[in-house]
């Protein structure tokens, strides 16, 4: 139970010194985002007083004419503690990856249109991190927010972090200790099931079902098509898994999973077999050159 994290900002004039402050709230794990955005509105501490009244009573009644600067508005976010790769390699233990914490992460979808969600190709993601001044467990349960970065990622950027995630999902399913096989049969059934809307078979015919004409995205088009390599392989695993822990009443559904994934399988082959020969154009002359000398040597042997 170390905690569950949001971010908290402040925007409008009548905050005073708050105004445009953000900071991460440290709450118990059971907390969710509605009870923190309840008790914000309701009552809470104000620079380290009492405040003694709520902040709706602080910032008063706005006319709905007035301007931005004169209204006050409070985002609440949820965000969680990240990691980079290497720092993984030490945080192992469930403490480890709850103690001294300083950046945070939260994931905003967009459109180039202006709406949160779109279809598979038009799906952008935005990803902003957060640094605290003071690392988290910390003496206070509110710490200020001392550096914001944000990345944007492309639609088949998105798709690759996704692919990941249901990876990972799988594996970590598959290889829990001990099995859980409802756990596993939900992420098996989440991956192969052929109901899913915007599942993983809809994601390859979007993207890799044509080479990308921009060379930029040719390392992204073969990243994407690595991962859904990977993918099917988890998935044959997870299966054997699954046939492991089964009783004689799920035989049937586990021949259903079995079927639906030779079926994903099939429809994936084309997608993942296919590389694009200009990723290895430079690689070329090269290697043409290395063979010219090869058989040059070969002769002089020979002779």
């Amino acid at each position: 139970m170390f905690g569950t994290y949001f971010r908290v900002g402040f925007y409008g004039s009548k905050f005073g010194d708050l105004d445009e402050q953000e900071f991460v709230y440290k709450e118990p794990s059971i907390t969710k985002l509605a009870e923190i955005s309840h008790r914000l509105e309701v009552r809470q501490r104000v620079g380290g007083a009492a405040a003694g009244s709520v902040y709706r009573q602080r910032v008063g009644e706005v006319a709905g004419g007035s301007v931005y600067r004169q209204r006050a508005y409070i985002q609440i976010t949820y965000v969680e503690p990240y990691f980079d790769t290497y720092e993984l390699k030490d945080r192992v233990t469930y403490f480890d990856k709850n103690y001294n914490l300083r950046t945070f992460l939260f994931c905003t979808p967009f459109t180039l249109d202006g709406r949160a969600h779109g279809d598979l190709h038009e799906q952008y993601k935005r990803k902003t991190f957060l640094t605290t001044s003071h690392a988290f467990p910390y003496i206070k349960t509110r710490v200020n927010v001392l550096h914001r970065e944000e990345v944007v990622l492309i639609p088949v950027e998105v798709a690759i972090e996704d692919m990941q995630k249901k990876t990972q999902e799988l594996a970590f399913a598959t290889h829990q200790d001990p099995a859980d096989a409802k756990m596993l049969q939900m992420v098996l059934q989440g991956c192969v099931g052929t109901t899913v809307n915007q599942g993983p078979l809809e994601v390859a015919q979007v993207f890799l079902s044509e080479i990308p004409e921009d060379p930029r995205l040719y390392r992204l088009h073969n990243k994407l098509r690595l991962c859904f390599r990977d993918f099917t392989k988890r998935c044959e695993d997870a299966l054997r898994k699954n046939k492991t822990l089964i009783g004689a009443d799920q035989r049937e559904y586990h021949r259903e999973l079995e079927r639906n994934y030779q079926r994903l399988r099939e429809a994936l082959a084309p997608l993942t077999s296919r590389k694009i020969p200009q990723l290895y154009t430079d690689l070329l002359p090269h290697t043409s050159s290395r063979d010219s000398l090869t058989r040059t040597s070969l002769r002089r042997i020979e002779a």
